[in-house]
């Protein structure tokens, strides 16, 4: 594996988690949001990863394991999907969007979830800028052997 497909699925990475914590980002904003341009609360999104790259991780390692050639391509964003679960209905009988029995559906958005959801992508976007700052530092001392 060279130094810039190293480079390359770092950035991969960087890159789909960046979408991702903007993805969070936006759940978090319309935490309240009863009522969008579709109709109806906002519903929570989430990210899909997928190897880059043709057939997915089991396509990879067989042709990884068949020959030298093969270099891993990274990571990307295969999805933007909505989450399927239930709206929470809360009792408030003065809120415009209010059914006739009182109740007002409020997004599936959990802030809690969306908090650790965030952490967990801040630990992924730090250690893939670890890694490209390693593979930048060895390439740094490649060229200082030259000297």
């Amino acid at each position: 594996m060279s130094f810039l497909s190293s480079l390359n699925i770092s950035a991969s990475a960087l890159t789909a988690s960046r979408l991702r914590m903007d993805i969070i980002s936006e759940n978090v904003a319309n935490a309240s949001t009863t009522r969008t341009e579709e109709g109806g609360p906002y519903r929570r999104k989430m990210v899909v990863y997928e190897p880059a790259g043709d057939g997915g991780f089991r396509s990879m390692l067989r042709s990884s394991l068949a020959s030298a050639q093969s270099e891993p391509k990274g990571v990307r964003v295969a999805q933007i999907v909505e989450d399927p679960s239930e709206f929470t209905p809360v009792y408030d009988p003065e809120h415009p969007d209010a059914d006739g029995d009182g109740y007002v559906l409020m997004p599936n958005v959990d802030p809690v979830k969306e908090v650790l959801d965030m952490m967990s992508v801040t630990r992924a976007y730090e250690a893939n800028i670890t890694a490209l700052n390693a593979v930048k530092s060895m390439a740094a001392k490649a060229l200082e052997i030259g000297k």
